[in-house]
């Protein structure tokens, strides 16, 4: 049985976040859990990773890096021996388009996946968490474009791109996406700041401070927490 996965919707690690980061610890139960700084690798990620740290220390669980910088931690054979015996991985934000030109594909992220299925918990907010749908919006132009193109993502989650921090201002990037979806299927999943679309025994839920928006081209439905998510796939399986 896969472990709960975690779709946060940005300002993570601080107070407000517990509730879906607790789910997450519990699924961890004490054994490895790493923290992936790949989305910030341009942006200090050695500050996420100390950050990740001292919160989840916090909540009683140790936290550790596991390199994912470049693509050569993303192949490196320690890197994904680590990741084998991990039962708990967490994607910080940053870039959105970092985490899938520098995990897909990888035998890393097929040991992260693997360890999912069999388990663990996984999770990504704001950038991290974009990178698990089946496309990534990223700016069209520089900087701070609120205009977004598609980019293949990891497609954990199908036909979804993810909008984080959607009480701030993810929300101003509906109107490009879905004139930017080249099929109707697109699911938009609007995720405010310090929530969480998670999944977990089976279901799909709304978690946290805020609530989550399922957005299509026919219209938007807002689950507040507590709620079950209806109209959002399932996550992908396949191996």
């Amino acid at each position: 049985m896969t472990g709960p996965l975690a779709l946060v919707g940005g300002d993570e690690l601080k107070p407000g976040n517990e509730p879906q980061d607790e789910i997450l610890v519990r699924a961890a139960a004490g054994a490895p859990a790493y923290v992936l700084a790949t989305a910030a690798g341009r942006q200090r990620p050695e500050i996420a990773v100390a950050n990740a740290v001292r919160w989840f220390g916090a909540l009683g669980l140790h936290v550790e890096e596991l390199p994912a910088l470049r693509k050569r931690d993303a192949t490196s054979r320690a890197n994904v021996e680590r990741a084998v015996a991990g039962r708990f991985f967490y994607l910080v934000g940053g870039d959105p388009g970092l985490v899938p030109r520098t995990l897909a594909g990888t035998p890393l992220w097929d040991a992260i996946v693997t360890a999912w299925r069999g388990g663990a918990a996984l999770a990504g907010s704001s950038a991290g968490a974009m990178a698990f749908g089946e496309w990534t919006l990223t700016r069209e132009r520089m900087p701070g474009d609120e205009r977004r193109h598609y980019a293949p993502a990891l497609a954990l989650v199908p036909r979804v791109a993810v909008i984080p921090h959607f009480d701030g201002f993810g929300h101003r990037w509906v109107d490009s996406a879905l004139a930017g979806a080249e099929r109707n299927e697109v699911i938009l999943l609007g995720i405010d700041e310090r929530s969480a679309a998670v999944h977990h025994d089976g279901m799909w839920w709304a978690v946290g401070e805020g609530a989550v928006t399922v957005i299509t081209q026919s219209g938007r439905t807002r689950f507040d927490r507590g709620s079950p998510i209806a109209g959002l796939p399932e996550p992908s399986l396949a191996e």
